[in-house]
């Protein structure tokens, strides 16, 4: 359990109509929609629409709740794990039996029981319509909560007052504070997002437990009020914590079951210190490359009090110096993630990227830097050899070039049974294998392995590889690699070039310019001692020189840059 510290404070005078946040006139009961669902729930991202636009058509009057949970919420592999202690017992009570499903302030509606019982989970085509109904009733409690943040401290202070309109047919009604974080990216079966489905409203901690604090001034005329200060983790089941992105929901129930009424809100915030301070917060992982250009992800965040619009950018990738102006609207805490324009680099082995914002009210966090390897290259056809488990079906492949068209690919296949494919790829590029899970839980049993004709092992997996998993590589059908042996002595400079290289050394050689694809895209035969050769024309990325005199050969890596 999370480290808190509760601070109550209750009004044992009569109300006598002092200022506060909550309303004493009589209302409607609002709706806390909670919903069960799962990373691999294939329906589930459908029950996630439907909730949002209940909610969006009845603003600030319906309230969401996505509670991980079950079978579907298990994480397989490095997935996230989004499940929480608290969202079995809530979902248990529901007498769910199947996924998406539902409740609506966990009130029993006759005929929509999912178990065709007295359960208070419904499917996901109820919700509406009992939604609609929930708010035409006249609830005996209003409810409403103010949430600041102390972003110095990590400290979260939530202040509910609840007020009876009416009197409770319980002596102790249960008050609830559930802590909610929003744009998470993460995968979502059924969600045609890949790992990058937003999850929205999903439950991170009760704040008051699993039940919540039991209230025995339940009258009409009572006047209850709260405060809870809430130390915030810096993640949950390693899933970190981003606090513009945290919501609070309270509610208030009869027994543990029936919500009365409740309300929502988001934080604002405090100990912010500089007024223009931007964060360079990570470069996202880059993988094993092989074509001679990248486009860099990173993430910033807006640590300053005023709202950013732009931000300078320069990063370099090993010897090369580039630069970006971000544009847009970060408020306070807000944080995004930035694709920095496709640039070549000159390959290093070990290769680095290093990005820094410009000067502002503080130098200390606007520098990142991440390091990334070649991919190494094979050669001939490819063996792909899959067991699988009691599930075959859930199992495909495909392999891409680098502009991602799909260039091989299979599956789904049969159970308990091991098969080989053999991959023929078109030409020398840069290509990515790509294992599926429809499921999301990998092989349970056998394995895969990929090689290349001469028994190198590619990529392999004992199964555990959840929902997918990628390896980049190159491929060589004709010799273009830089490995050659350097007979001929020849130079190329400059390098990268922008419209003239000049190759010194090449006398009575053939020269040969291929691109990634091995296409080839200029050749001179019998060339002299120093040749100038004109790349205007061509693109901007990685090609490969081939000179070729009598049985020497030398290939030489080019980088166009624009």
């Amino acid at each position: 359990m999370n480290t808190k510290s509760f601070l109550f404070f209750l009004l044992w005078a009569p109300f006598v109509g002092a200022q506060t946040i909550v309303s004493t006139a009589p209302e409607n009961a609002k709706v806390i929609l909670e919903e069960f669902t799962g990373i691999y729930c294939v329906y589930c991202p459908q029950g996630h629409a439907i909730a949002q636009g209940i909610q969006d058509n009845n603003p600030g009057n319906v309230f969401l709740i996505n509670i991980h949970t079950g079978s579907f919420a298990n994480p397989s592999g490095n997935d996230p794990d989004f499940r929480t202690q608290w969202g079995a017992a809530i979902a248990n009570q529901s007498q769910l039996v199947g996924y998406p499903a539902g409740t609506v302030n966990r009130h029993y509606f006759p005929g929509t029981a999912q178990n065709g019982g007295t359960g208070t989970a419904q499917s996901r085509g109820t919700w509406a319509a009992t939604s609609n109904e929930n708010l035409g009733y006249a609830s005996y409690l209003n409810m409403a909560t103010e949430v600041s943040v102390d972003v110095s401290t990590g400290e979260m202070t939530v202040l509910v007052e609840a007020y009876y309109t009416g009197s409770s047919p319980e002596p102790s009604n249960f008050l609830n504070v559930a802590l909610l974080q929003n744009n998470t990216l993460g995968p979502q079966t059924g969600g045609n997002a890949g790992n990058d489905y937003n999850h929205m409203h999903r439950l991170v901690d009760l704040i008051t437990g699993q039940w919540g604090e039991e209230i025995t001034q339940t009258s009409a005329g009572d006047f209850v009020e709260r405060t809870y200060t809430y130390q915030i983790p810096a993640d949950f089941n390693g899933i970190p914590v981003e606090y513009a992105d945290l919501e609070v929901v309270v509610f208030m129930t009869e027994t543990t079951q029936e919500i009365i009424s409740g309300n929502g809100a988001y934080p604002t915030f405090t100990g912010l210190v500089n007024q223009n301070d931007v964060s360079v917060r990570f470069i996202e992982e880059i993988p094993e490359q092989c074509y001679g250009e990248i486009a860099p992800t990173i993430n910033i965040q807006n640590v300053g009090i005023d709202t950013l619009t732009s931000i300078d950018l320069e990063y370099t990738i090993n010897d090369l110096t580039y630069e970006y102006t971000w544009t847009g609207s970060l408020a306070s805490l807000q944080s995004t993630s930035v694709e920095l324009p496709l640039s070549p680099f000159v390959f290093n082995g070990t290769n680095t990227v290093t990005v820094t914002a410009a000067d502002d009210d503080n130098i200390s966090n606007n520098t990142q830097t991440i390091t990334f390897a070649d991919a190494q290259e094979y050669s001939g056809d490819l063996t792909l050899t899959i067991t699988t488990d009691g599930w075959g079906s859930e199992v495909t492949w495909d392999v891409r070039d680098y502009t991602g068209a799909m260039v091989a690919n299979g599956g789904p296949y049969g159970n308990n049974s091991t098969y080989n494919e053999t991959i023929s790829l078109p030409s020398e590029s840069c290509y990515t294998f790509n294992m599926y899970d429809s499921y999301g839980d990998g092989l349970l049993s056998g394995g895969v392995s990929l090689v290349d004709d001469q028994g190198t092992v590619i990529w392999q997996s004992n199964g555990d590889y959840g929902s997918g998993a990628s390896k980049t590589f190159g491929f060589q059908v004709i010799t273009l690699g830089t490995n050659d042996v350097q007979t001929i002595g020849a130079v190329l400079y400059p390098n990268p070039a922008q419209n003239i290289v000049n190759i010194v050394g090449a006398e009575q050689a053939s020269i040969a310019v291929y691109d990634v694809l091995g296409r080839k895209v200029w050749s001179q035969v019998q060339a002299n001692n120093q040749v100038q050769m004109d790349v205007s024309a061509l693109g901007a990325g990685t090609y490969f020189v081939r000179l070729s005199k009598g049985n020497q050969t030398q290939t030489e890596k080019l980088i166009i840059a624009r």
